[in-house]
């Protein structure tokens, strides 16, 4: 092995899941400012995680929706507003064209009028 790739922080390390509020002590090279007093007396650095085997649908055997960073609400948001200018623009369309059929229909009473005149 060679011995100078491998890291030189390899310690003790407490990992915290707010969410299930469950913390386990374990080794690891994470950077953290934070440090936690542990059961044993000792103060370890602290590393918050927003998952782990305590709050996973997969160990827990639960089904729930984890929004952590507002994406479920950001998505609804980003489809109210293209449902609405959906509607936008088909209202726009149906006033084109309604527009578009009165200026045919004066057209043809128009044609239908000289035509008319024509004809006697």
């Amino acid at each position: 092995m060679k011995s100078s790739i491998h890291p030189q922080n390899y310690r003790p390390v407490v990992f915290s899941d707010d969410q299930a509020g469950f913390a386990f002590l374990t080794q690891s090279t994470a950077q953290t400012d934070e440090t936690i007093k542990w059961e044993d007396g000792n103060e370890y650095p602290l590393v918050k995680v927003h998952i782990s085997s305590a709050s996973h649908p997969f160990f827990t055997g639960e089904e729930k929706i984890i929004d952590t960073e507002g994406r479920v609400d950001r998505f609804k948001a980003r489809a109210k507003a293209a449902e609405e200018r959906k509607k936008q623009l088909i209202n726009k369309a149906k006033k084109k064209n309604s527009k578009k059929a009165s200026k045919e229909a004066e057209n043809s009473k128009k044609t239908k009028k000289t035509t008319s005149k024509k004809d006697k």
